[in-house]
């Protein structure tokens, strides 16, 4: 038992050790302009190619990936004013719909056209549309998905979140639309939570904020979406097993966060000098080590063989996706 909390405390050590590494190449010529999280995440890419996955770190890097991630989020929160959360809140939703919609069809209609493994595709339709490794974890098991499936699922979608968020980064300054519509874009367009952060911090913190709110609009979609799932399944192989959905609760964090930023902080409650900024620094830091313990679930040598063809279905759908909500943002 002492050994396992001692590989817990090892695992996020590895993740803060490596994002502190990060920070520092961060601010080196070429690495300055996609920052410490795109840093993160191909330093962790890198290790896992060369030394393997630390699996004796695992609770402790799943720990960085789920619970820390989740935390930033919410900590995003204070960065968003919620009035112009209710004015453009319904539209983001409306929108989210239509990509989770557009990215699982798309997926199925295509897997079926070109005799794709069915199960990895929707896998990675669900992963693209709604909000990556999460998305996909929920729903493997509805859909009677193997492991190995689930694990290589997450890291197509990883691997491809990261080059287009990278993408992303690359091609804002040339981009003729606002920050905030630039975050829109991120939110409603790319893979993981991590991923839109990644893209969407070097535009400000409004542009981060409504990336976030855009995204967690798709997140919020999981739940009905997983039930949705279970009907098809029911339906489809007459069985009436039932699956636990988790619902999204730092949402509710992240709402909580942006009412406390709106009408207390600063009216009620004044906080002392600099607080702000050092929550920021925290904020950011909990999403460089989220970023690692994601790019360590990339191995390309999963990556072969039958996943050729989805990866080739959901790399076409995410490109459509992209430019169909640059279109509509």
């Amino acid at each position: 038992m002492r050994a396992e909390k001692l590989q817990f405390w090892y695992g996020i050590l590895f993740t803060l050790f490596i994002a502190v590494i990060s920070f520092g190449i961060a601010q080196l010529p070429g690495f300055t302009y996609i920052g410490p999280l795109a840093t993160a995440i191909i330093l962790a890419f890198i290790y896992r190619q060369i030394f393997g996955y630390p699996d004796r770190l695992r609770s402790g890097i799943q720990f960085s990936a789920k619970v820390l991630l989740r935390a930033a989020i919410i900590l995003y929160g204070l960065k968003l004013n919620i009035d112009t959360v209710f004015t453009e809140g319904l539209p983001l939703l409306m929108k989210s719909a239509i990509v989770i919609a557009l990215a699982i069809l798309l997926s199925y209609a295509l897997a079926k056209i070109f005799k794709a493994d069915m199960t990895l595709s929707m896998l990675l339709g669900v992963g693209t549309g709604v909000c990556g490794a999460a998305a996909i974890a929920a729903v493997a098991p509805i859909i009677k998905a193997k492991d190995e499936d689930t694990a290589v699922s997450v890291g197509i979608i990883a691997l491809l979140g990261t080059v287009f968020s990278i993408f992303y980064l690359i091609i804002r300054p040339y981009l003729p639309i606002g920050d905030v519509a630039y975050g829109v874009w991120s939110g409603l367009s790319l893979h993981e939570l991590a991923h839109v952060a990644l893209a969407a911090e070097p535009a400000g913190e409004e542009a981060l904020a409504f990336a976030l709110l855009a995204k967690l609009s798709r997140v919020f979609l999981l739940v009905p979406l997983c039930f949705i799932f279970i009907w098809y399944m029911r339906r489809k192989q007459s069985r009436t097993g039932e699956a636990k959905v988790a619902f999204p609760y730092f949402l509710i964090g992240f709402i909580l966060m942006s009412l406390l930023n709106s009408y207390v902080l600063g009216n009620a409650v004044v906080l002392p000098e600099g607080t702000m900024d050092l929550i920021s620094n925290l904020t950011t830091l909990l999403l460089t080590m989220a970023m690692i313990a994601l790019g360590l679930n990339i191995n390309m040598k999963d990556m072969a063989g039958r996943t050729l063809s989805p990866f080739a279905i959901i790399f076409f759908v995410s490109i459509l996706i992209s430019l169909m909500v640059y279109i509509i943002k």
